[in-house]
């Protein structure tokens, strides 16, 4: 992940022009109203507590396959670029999922740009593998990384099958994180949530970040599993939601304000003002939507809201959380 390299004006605005065409109707009516809403609204500051950057030439990410739709370069401009006139006043790097043998090398690349005043990055959520056997190597080569919070491993792939959170050397890792003082972001299938709530209890001394509204899907049939299981984990006080991701899984015109605002509106409530943060998830949301789309979507679901629970979603929360201030 380099800052020299920048894709072409040309490219971002085709894709951000698809990425309009394939909204659907909630969708379109607010991307209508925006500019007139920006206009006379708060501009409350945003912290994106999920921030995603990755350079095609340094870095190998095996979850992307050669022509998928994100398969280029997402540097530090274009994400300047997206959120330009949104108020980001602070972001979290979120790790990427690269191959394990880069996993230094990103830490050391996000280090240098949390490092400098010339861009939003405060922080960073690296990746990890906490049940592997040089994990504990790995948490004390970097535990004096002043701008490392947490940790993450996706648990959704088709390599970590149900219960992989349990196994024995997976808990001991994340036990070893809190230890450290690190979090760890759960971002697993919806129906497995269960398995968050027993790695949560084992694991007391940890704080815990659940990605993306616990992974529940716009155009799930059924979410009565998926509200039992989230609110049951939101009963854990080491763990906080983070409204997220959601957006993606109406990628294809499938999202609408109606449908996002069941799913963001039940997280909000199990888990309460103080234990919620938001995270763009660029450019993952742009599977489905700008993040301009998804910022203005998300702001229309909360806007009956007080101004205090708002400006804790987008900004007071993820300070301190993250140890931003």
């Amino acid at each position: 992940m380099t800052l020299e390299f920048h894709h072409s004006r040309r490219e971002f605005h085709r894709l951000a022009a698809a990425a309009v065409a394939g909204i659907g109707a909630g969708a379109a009516k607010v991307l209508a109203e925006t500019p007139e809403k920006a206009a006379g609204q708060d501009q409350l500051p945003i912290v994106d507590t999920h921030q995603h950057l990755w350079d095609s030439k340094k870095f190998e990410l095996p979850w992307i396959k050669p022509g998928d739709p994100l398969d280029r370069s997402y540097l530090m401009a274009d994400y300047r670029e997206a959120t330009a006139g949104l108020n980001v006043v602070k972001t979290v790097y979120m790790e990427v999922d690269v191959a394990p043998k880069q996993q230094d090398a990103e830490i050391e690349y996000v280090s240098e740009l949390c490092a400098r005043d010339d861009n939003p990055m405060a922080a960073a959520v690296i990746s990890g593998r906490p049940a592997s056997d040089r994990f504990a190597d790995y948490l004390a080569r970097h535990k004096d990384n002043r701008y490392i919070r947490g940790m993450r491993q996706v648990l959704h792939g088709p390599s970590n099958p149900r219960g992989y959170c349990l196994e024995k050397p997976f808990v001991a890792g994340i036990q070893r994180l809190g230890e450290q003082g690190w979090s760890f972001d759960l971002c697993m299938r919806s129906d497995e949530l269960a398995d968050a709530a027993r790695l949560v209890d084992a694991c007391p001394g940890t704080r815990f970040v659940l990605d993306h509204c616990g992974n529940a899907s716009v155009v799930a049939a059924d979410l009565s599993g998926w509200r039992r299981e989230i609110a049951a984990l939101a009963e854990r006080k080491n763990v906080i939601g983070k409204i997220s991701g959601v957006i993606a899984s109406g990628a294809g015109g499938k999202w609408s304000v109606e449908n996002l605002a069941p799913i963001v509106n039940h997280t909000l409530d199990v888990f309460g003002p103080d234990r919620v943060v938001f995270g763009g998830d660029w450019p993952v949301c742009t599977l489905a939507a700008t993040f301009r789309q998804w910022v203005e979507a998300l702001r229309t679901i909360v806007s009956s809201r007080s101004l205090a629970e708002r400006r804790k979603l987008f900004h007071d929360n993820a300070v301190k959380f993250y140890r931003l201030a």
